[in-house]
């Protein structure tokens, strides 16, 4: 499954099997390549996932305190 398809929680779920496999099997370097690069790849969506997570808890902190400064955001 290409990584741009899966969730957070898929991807670390993934990187844990890869890590378990590197830990316990014997891997040909071939399979060490592989299972190297797709590491990378579910990496780097993890850190945009969680850049972007941030991003948006910011905003709703962001506005949160705009209305808090507005004093007719009750009315």
């Amino acid at each position: 499954m290409s990584p741009q398809h899966l969730t957070y929680r898929q991807a670390i779920e993934e990187l844990e099997t890869i890590l378990r496999a590197l830990e316990t099997d014997a891997v040909d370097v071939d399979d060490l390549t592989a299972r190297v690069q797709r590491s990378a790849e579910l990496i780097r969506l993890c850190k945009q996932k969680l850049r972007s997570a941030e991003s948006a808890i910011d905003q709703v902190f962001e506005n949160l305190d705009e209305e808090d400064d507005d004093p007719d955001a009750d009315e």
